[in-house]
This record gives structure tokens, sequence and C-alpha cells, in this order.
């Protein structure tokens, strides 16, 4: 069993990658924003919760991000590829303390990288495709030096483990899956 975190910028292609992993390994997808929309939708307990904070202009807590993970964990029993999560190294933390709470361990760590004038790119033409006008140079720059102080240092905590493994981004959708499954195994 794999469990697995794919990891980097946003423009890097983890959505793109995220399908051939999870369709090559047979791993459940888990997207925190997923999570929170099938919560919202199921109307459960803690789907209400998130409905009234977000109907509040409320962020969800960590806590239940958390929550939320913690169930996907203890349901799944073919390997998880965690997308959007963890994006800081507290959570990494504690996504470490929960796969260890059903006897599981992270496996590795994908990392895309990709250069900034290339994200800058990628990002500027899916803002012109999908017809965002909120995306333009200056709220995408934010975007990514918010990536570099608040998530970039979850790369580093994984690599300290000796579980990041670095992809070159570039290329076509085929050859970065296909350095992607190398480096995996």
């Amino acid at each position: 069993m794999k469990d697995i975190v794919i990891f980097g910028a946003p423009g890097a292609g983890k959505g793109t990658q995220s399908d051939y992993i999870v369709q090559h390994y047979g791993l459940t997808h888990v997207s925190t924003g997923d999570l929170l929309r099938k919560e919202i939708a199921d109307q459960t307990e803690l789907g209400l919760r998130i409905k009234s904070l977000m109907d509040n202009g409320q962020l969800v807590s960590d806590d239940i991000v958390i929550e939320m993970i913690d169930k996907a964990i203890a349901a799944d029993t073919r390997g998880i590829l965690f997308d959007g999560f963890p994006r800081t190294v507290t959570q990494a933390e504690t996504l470490d303390r929960l796969l260890a709470k059903y006897g599981r361990e992270l496996t590795c760590m994908v990392d895309l990288e990709v250069p900034q004038e290339e994200l800058m790119r990628r990002l500027l033409e899916r803002a012109k495709i999908q017809g965002r006008s909120d995306d333009n140079e200056t709220t995408i720059a934010h975007r990514l030096e918010e990536y570099r102080t608040k998530t970039l240092p979850v790369a580093d905590y994984y690599a300290a483990q000796g579980k990041k493994i670095v992809i070159d981004g570039l290329g076509t959708v085929e050859e970065i899956a296909t350095r992607v499954r190398q480096s995996i195994g």
C-alpha cells in the first residue's frame, strides 16, 4: 500500500499528475476541497458545520480538515494520494501521526518542480481559458509568494525524512507521468 503526497506550486501540474498516479497505483484520491464539498453535499454533522463556516465567510479550521483526513485514512484500504494537504509543517506532522495511528506511513512526497516563469505562463493561460478575470499577474504572483513562504517548508520537512522525490515538471504530461512512475517505483 502506498500513501503519497503530491506537491508543487500553483500551476505545477498537480491535478493532471494526480489523475495518472491514482490510476497507475490504484490509489484513493484525497483532495481537501473535494472532501469539504462531499461533507456538505452529504449533509453530515461535519458538513453542516463546514457549510455554516463557509456561509459566514470563515475559513475551515485545521481541526476540521484534519478530522476529514482522519476519516479518509480510516476508510481507506488501497493507499491514498493526498492532494492539497499538507500545506504546512504542522499539518505534515499531523499527517504522520494520523497514518501511524492506522499502522501506516507516508511512502513519499512527489514534488513537481517548475520554474517561476513557466508557472506564471501556465496560470495566466489557465485563467484565460477558464475566463477568470481575478487571476492576473499580480494575484498570481501573490499566490506564488504565499506558496514559497507558507507551503514550501513542507518540502524540507519530507526531505529531512528522505521521502521527498523531486520531479522535473517540464515536458509533456506523459513525459512527466513517466518520470513520476519511475521515481516512485
